[in-house]
């Protein structure tokens, strides 16, 4: 895997995809790896952190801009430094697009994490945190997620996969399928 090392991986999906489990996995399977959480950088917003809704205020959409922009500049940062890197977030509909103009470093290989609806839900339900809250249903997202997001990189329903399989199915398909320009 060795020519495969300086790479950098957004690997993106709903709440409960698994995209925090499969990042880290994913990044720890890379001699010098750097996993770029998300949810950290959501979490540097201490006051006025806009709600998800249904229709998204454009305090959302500015807060979600801005979480892309400093994940992009870490992950490019960071393979600049010589490492391989494994950002991931939340990102669906339009904004992927957006999250992937950010970017700079290549090569970027793009990985949507795309379980069936029902196994969202059931694994959502073994979570102690709630990614949905109570204006937008797991359905409704998936189908959001479906119809809205951009059709580019690796799109994996991992449904009936371990995290590790997932792993492993990333690593033999990204390059083939996941690249972007």
């Amino acid at each position: 895997m060795a020519d495969r090392e300086r790479s950098l991986f957004l690997v993106v999906g709903l709440p409960a995809a698994g995209k925090s489990t499969v990042g880290g996995l994913l990044a720890r399977r890379f001699e010098r790896g750097v996993h770029v959480e998300g949810d950290f950088f959501k979490r540097m917003i201490v006051s006025g952190r806009a709600k998800p809704a249904r229709t998204p205020s454009d305090e959302w959409w500015s807060q979600m801009r801005l979480r892309c922009r400093m994940g992009a500049a870490v992950a490019d940062s960071c393979l600049a430094a010589g490492f391989t890197v494994v950002a991931q977030d939340l990102v669906i509909g339009p904004l992927l697009s957006e999250y992937v103009g950010f970017i700079r470093s290549r090569p970027l290989l793009v990985v949507v994490l795309a379980p069936r609806a029902e196994v969202l839900a059931a694994r959502e339900g073994a979570r102690d945190k709630n990614g949905y809250g109570s204006d937008v249903s797991i359905e409704e997202a998936d189908a959001l997620l479906r119809a809205t997001t951009p059709r580019i990189g690796l799109w994996l329903d991992t449904s009936d996969q371990s995290p590790e399989q997932t792993v492993d199915e990333i690593l033999r398909r990204a390059w083939a399928e996941g690249s972007v320009a």
